[in-house]
């Protein structure tokens, strides 16, 4: 194993470093570097962008919601193939729950457990010689997390570079390059985050301009330098969630979109096909697949669709006659009776589950959270206890009569109750599983 790694965080969310970390990429991309991605934390969305600028799949790493060996074989996995592996962290590296070492969600248990370098990306703009205190801060705070340089972001000048320069030079801390003020450069944001990446139709020109960027502000040669090489593991690479059938129907399309490479790439590896069909084309899921998982995306979009989409809600209620059907989130919700998009226009739903939601009373619902499986589903058998966590602004305006599918906790691990749904062979939660608890 020859692939080096580092990982970009920031101190804080909003500091640039989805938009510096995408340039980071797609210009090394360029130099023919092969680079594979990974997310620290619950993220759909920004390992597609990281798939569009490196040209390879991206993933997720997760020291909360994963058992350790997990992220080890994961990322033993994405350095077989690479020759560079970048992590982007999220919110500030040191930002996570509180409670056992290493197993906090934040980017910096990553640094320490997989031994690699930060490269720390910092809004300089209202400061100058502050951020050299910033730096050394994150520098000291963890022995066992090492940070190797520094970009400045958001920079407003040549002058004031030059002093934030001169403040890290008695903290000797490396200054990789930086990136000007530029209220041009943005990536479209909605309630669940970043616009999805299949959504810009000018995706790739926004990369080769971050490129460029990059190519002319960053140092790619000290950054190359900065990256330390991944630890070889022997962990093995076996399935984080039980494979829920042998052909498994998986909706996909522009209202379901969320569903981790790491479980897909799991059921694959342990001998599962994966059918994906679309539910806004019309599509019910093939007859020929023996489960169907409806996993998170954005129905609330879409719900009028949905609800005209004849063939595939008739299609879902006659496979469910005879087979299994989980629904995630976004999936939980079109498996009700009814949705109500966000002007209050209430759509009909497939009626398999006896609860409605609705988009237009938004509460945002947020967090880990641990799972701990009332009956046999797809997502896994009775008493099985799944990590994972919400992130949705529906709520529930008609709870229905089903047996709820699950008992929650939290991430410090308070009691939130009995969730979700089941009746029959159909189940959903607005709970995303992440992995099992080992």
């Amino acid at each position: 194993m020859t692939a080096k790694g580092l990982i970009v965080a920031a101190p804080r969310s909003g500091s640039g470093k989805t938009t510096v970390t995408l340039g980071l990429i797609a210009a090394l991309r360029r130099r023919g570097v092969r680079v594979r991605t990974a997310k620290s934390g619950p993220d759909y969305i920004d390992p597609a962008f990281h798939a569009a600028a490196s040209g390879m799949s991206g993933f997720n790493l997760d020291s909360w919601a994963m058992p350790p060996d997990l992220i080890d074989a994961l990322v033993a996995e994405a350095a077989s193939d690479a020759d560079l592996l970048i992590i982007e962290a999220s919110m500030g590296l040191f930002d996570g729950l509180s409670g056992e070492p290493g197993r906090r969600g934040a980017g910096a248990d990553l640094a320490a457990r997989l031994n690699l370098p930060v490269l720390l990306v910092m809004d300089v703009s209202g400061q100058s010689q502050s951020a050299a205190a910033i730096a050394h801060g994150f520098a000291t705070l963890d022995d066992n997390v090492r940070i190797g340089a520094v970009i400045a972001n958001r920079v407003a000048s040549e002058r004031h570079l030059a002093q934030v320069a001169d403040s890290m030079q008695p903290i000797a801390m490396p200054i990789a390059g930086a990136l000007m003020r530029d209220q041009t450069i943005t990536l479209p944001e909605r309630h669940l985050g970043l616009v999805q990446a299949r959504e810009h139709g000018d995706l790739d020109k926004l990369l080769d301009r971050l490129a460029d960027l990059a190519e002319e502000r960053l140092d790619l040669d000290l950054i190359l330098d900065t990256a330390r090489p991944v630890a070889p593991t022997t962990a093995g690479a076996a399935p984080v969630l039980r494979p829920p059938g042998q052909r498994i129907a998986l909706a996909s399309d522009a209202a379901f979109t969320f569903i981790y490479p790491h479980l897909t790439d799991g059921w694959r590896r342990a001998g599962s096909e994966i059918i994906p069909f679309s539910p806004l084309a019309d599509e019910a899921p093939p007859a020929e697949c023996d489960v169907c998982w409806l996993p998170g995306g954005y129905p609330e979009l879409h719900a009028g669709a949905l609800a005209a989409a004849t063939a595939f809600r008739s299609g879902l209620k006659a496979f469910a006659e005879t087979h299994p059907v989980h629904g995630e989130c976004g999936g939980y919700m079109v498996l009700g009776e009814g949705l109500e998009d966000a002007e209050g226009t209430r759509h009909a739903m497939t009626g398999l589950l006896g609860h409605a939601t609705s988009f237009a009373k938004r509460k945002m619902n947020l967090g880990y959270r641990q799972a701990t499986l009332k009956a046999d589903c797809p997502a896994g058998p009775a008493g099985a206890v799944l990590r994972g966590h919400e992130f949705h602004y529906a709520t529930v305006i008609e709870a229905g009569s089903d047996e709820p599918l699950a008992d929650l906790i939290d991430g410090q691990g308070r009691d939130l109750g009995a969730s979700g749904g089941r009746r029959g062979r159909v189940s959903g939660t607005f709970f995303h599983a992440i992995a099992e608890l080992k």
